[in-house]
């Protein structure tokens, strides 16, 4: 019998995850898993180092990662380097839950969620790794990296109020902080050049679902090799403004308006050219500072996933894309209200 091990967060989803344990070890065990779980502790690196644990012993066919995209990211930096060992599945039970989003995995519904690994098909997907170049320390990622004047929005929203208000307090919070926004210089070196100029935000992207909105690389693929880095060279709160509505509408017209830049490449550097602190984000979780070094590691984890959905291109979402996408409307007209008082 193969096993599997389920590595879970018990605060995540309302603490929703701790009640459904049982039904979804039932569940694995009906697809042929002999099963064991694991609840993370405060401790930052619980779910970090048990994924590493188990993938070391070598007795595990199977990782659940059961929480929001800061779990996710935890039992990833556990598994790279051992990853073709131990297979991994989700269980998304977080606040904006972008992975799942691109996996096309039900958000907060366990069963629904686990029942994915019943369907038995996998990707090897990319992830990211990230290089401080002041320590050489290495840090990995499955979704986005994010740098710049909104970077510091997903780990400054306290807990309590993730759970609380869930998409509601991201919302409460950019609207407080995006008429902060200020554009630094910056140098990228990437696969087809050098961008030197002025930017105010920075996504390098794996998937195309970045902080709950749907399309923001509409070219991006879980499993190509290559990162989608989108620059947004402007810090006037208008402009941005008519960014996030052409986000919102999904056409892809912000990747080619005058105040963006875009680039696909497998590896790039960011430096700051000015004394201004440039935060890292990866995966809504703090990691650093730059100057930093990306690089695509291709198809380093199989994982299970709805490749029926993601191969569709006419997948129109849940309930929960609809209410995010009215979320980001109202997004766009709160912050012009608060501008306008300004004036």
């Amino acid at each position: 019998m193969m096993r599997a091990r389920l590595i879970y967060n018990p605060i995540s989803g309302q603490e929703l995850m701790k009640r459904a344990i049982a039904d979804v070890l039932d569940h694995l065990e009906g697809f042929g898993y002999e099963t064991s779980a694991f609840a993370t502790t405060a401790d930052e690196n619980s779910a970090k180092e048990e994924a590493m644990r188990v993938c070391q012993s070598g007795d595990y066919d199977l990782i659940v990662a059961a929480g929001g995209d800061g779990t996710i990211n935890a039992v990833v930096n556990g598994m790279v380097g051992f990853s073709h060992l131990t297979k991994l599945a989700i269980i998304p039970m977080g606040t904006t839950n972008d992975f799942a989003r691109a996996l096309k995995i039900p958000r907060n519904e366990p069963l629904a969620a686990i029942d994915i690994v019943g369907k038995k098909q996998l990707l090897a997907v990319d992830v990211g790794r990230m290089t401080r170049e002041t320590d050489d320390e290495k840090t990995y990622f499955i979704n986005i990296a994010a740098t710049g004047a909104l970077s510091e929005l997903t780990y400054s929203v306290p807990s309590n109020l993730k759970t609380t208000f869930g998409y509601l307090a991201y919302l409460a919070k950019g609207v407080e902080l995006l008429p902060r926004v200020k554009k630094v210089p910056v140098r990228i070196e990437h696969d087809n050049g050098v961008f030197e100029g002025e930017a105010s935000m920075i996504f390098v992207a794996l998937t195309n679902s970045v902080g709950g909105f749907e399309r923001i690389a509409p070219d991006a693929k879980l499993d190509d090799g290559l990162f989608s880095v989108f620059l947004v060279k402007t810090d006037n709160l208008f402009e941005i403004l008519a960014l996030l509505a052409m986000v919102a509408q999904g056409t892809g017209k912000h990747l080619i308006d005058v105040n963006t830049e875009y680039i696909r490449s497998r590896s790039l550097t960011i430096e700051p050219l000015s004394t201004t602190q440039m935060l890292v984000n990866l995966d809504g979780e703090y990691g650093g500072e730059a100057p930093v070094k990306f690089d695509n590691l291709k198809g380093a984890i199989d994982i299970f996933v709805n490749l029926d959905e993601i191969d569709d291109d006419n997948y129109i979402g849940d309930d929960e894309d609809a209410a995010n996408a009215s979320v980001a409307q109202k997004f766009a007209e709160e912050v012009t209200k608060i501008e306008g008082t300004q004036h």
